[in-house]
């Protein structure tokens, strides 16, 4: 079998180098019809965070390569990371460098943008335990790095989260949070807001309890730690909390929505995107699936998982919380991106947020209150009829549930979903939302 290294291209027009041109009406457009935010300092031509922006809407004001010249463009370098597993990190961009992480053993790698065919300035290797190898679910991917202050941030598989300092490539500091013994990875890539660093876990398969913590981004130090399943004091429910359903509303739900102690294994990790919204101050966070895959072993609506939160980012009390898949069962997760738009609604401007479900839903919500709006398919569903609006639970159809010891025939979505962590973006020019989705359907069998 022919192994091969993975690594990334550049682009560029035939006729010149790259500019950081923008265009004035793409300026315009963007300002008034969503709210992507760019971390403070962010040139239009960098690109700091995985999702581009706090609005999680990847999307670019470069204007340089238009729809007449996208045939000019050629290759002019390339650069292999010397990993051959799962690339599902982009790159970052800022100080005129590109930062690149791998999968495991995830090395960062910084190339010199100002020189021709980007020449490597430096590289860090974290070397994790390469036991961690063992302990991933879905390859042993990462998801991307972050750029705030000189810093690059980086997660590896084997729980640390890493501070590198950008122009030397210096360790400025490395954290552990999680124990690969108990089943816990980190894939995602973290997010920085209000000179925060968040980061979740992963590993809802093995038995974990899933969590997102916050860490001071100049020493490492841990602000905040809220876990997605369990009593309102660890998931950091308080006075503030005030979900819109009347089933997300009431006192220790993480914990009677599960069995007995179940929810000390419940997954909901938090190995997807975040965004925030600087004007509410509030990030949005999904949770992922609850464990274990057979359903009959966790009877309930299993809070906090496959779900989204609101939550205030410097103290992690959480604002709202709603559940797009009440009692998982086909491994639907919730951790896909939220992106934040403000459109005409009705003849009003709201806030609200789009997601596109891997339940295969796509979801405008009021992101204020966590009211949902709207919820269209996107691709073929056989396991659910709708959205009740009234009361924001899904329609499930019952023949399509899960059956132990029975083959249950074409439920649509498959459990990678209708889209899966892969991120859509979103264009305030032509106020679309262009999702990568996937037509997949299933056959299960629980056992």
């Amino acid at each position: 079998m022919r192994r091969i290294a993975v690594g990334i291209a550049a682009l560029a027009l035939a006729f010149g180098p790259a500019s950081a041109q923008t265009n004035s009406t793409t300026e315009q457009a963007g300002a008034a019809g969503t709210t992507s935010v760019a971390p403070a300092n962010a040139a239009e031509g960098d690109w700091v965070l995985a999702p581009k922006d706090y609005a999680n809407t990847r999307f670019s004001a470069l204007s340089q390569i238009t729809p007449q010249n996208v045939k000019d463009l050629k290759v002019v370098w390339t650069f292999s990371t010397g990993v051959n597993r799962g690339q599902e990190a982009a790159p970052i961009i800022a100080e005129q460098t590109m930062f690149v992480v791998t999968p495991y053993p995830n090395i960062l790698y910084a190339l010199d943008l100002t020189k021709p065919g980007a020449p490597l300035k430096w590289k860090y290797e974290p070397k994790p335990s390469s036991a961690a190898q063992g302990v991933a679910c879905c390859d042993v991917v990462n998801r991307g790095a972050a750029y705030d202050q000189g810093r690059v941030f980086i997660n590896t598989l084997d729980n640390h989260t890493v501070a590198v300092d950008a122009k030397t490539g210096k360790e400025l500091w490395k954290v552990k949070l999680g124990d690969i013994n108990e089943g816990q990875t980190i894939t995602m890539a973290p997010m920085v807001v209000k000179g925060l660093v968040l980061v979740g876990n992963s590993g809802g398969e093995f038995g974990v309890r899933g969590w997102i913590q916050a860490l001071d981004e100049a020493t490492g130090t841990v602000k905040w730690k809220a876990y997605n399943t369990g009593p309102d004091s660890e998931v950091l429910i308080g006075p503030d909390f005030k979900p819109f359903y009347k089933q997300d509303q009431g006192k220790d739900l993480g914990v009677s929505s599960w069995p007995p102690e179940a929810w000390k294994i419940g997954g909901g990790t938090v190995w997807g995107w975040i965004s925030y919204d600087p004007e509410l101050d509030l990030i949005y966070h999904g949770t992922a699936n609850p464990g274990p895959w057979n359903s009959d072993q966790r009877p309930g609506d299993n809070k906090w998982t496959s779900g989204v939160f609101a939550r205030n980012p410097e103290t992690g009390q959480a604002r709202w919380f709603y559940q797009w898949s009440p009692h998982d069962v086909f491994d639907y997760d919730g951790i896909n991106e939220n992106v934040l738009v403000d459109l005409e609604i009705d003849g009003k401007m709201r806030k609200v947020l789009l997601r596109p479900e891997r339940n295969g839903y796509l979801y405008v919500m009021d992101r204020v209150t966590g009211e949902v709006l709207s919820a269209t398919p996107f691709a073929p569903i056989t396991s659910s009829t709708g959205v009740d609006l009234k009361t924001g639970r899904l329609i499930e159809v019952d023949e399509k549930k899960p059956v132990v010891g029975k083959v249950v025939r074409d439920i649509c979505p498959a459990a990678p979903g209708a889209k899966d962590w892969n991120p859509s973006a979103w264009s305030p020019l032509t106020k679309l939302l262009y999702i990568p989705h996937s037509n997949l359907c299933m056959d299960w069998e629980s056992v």
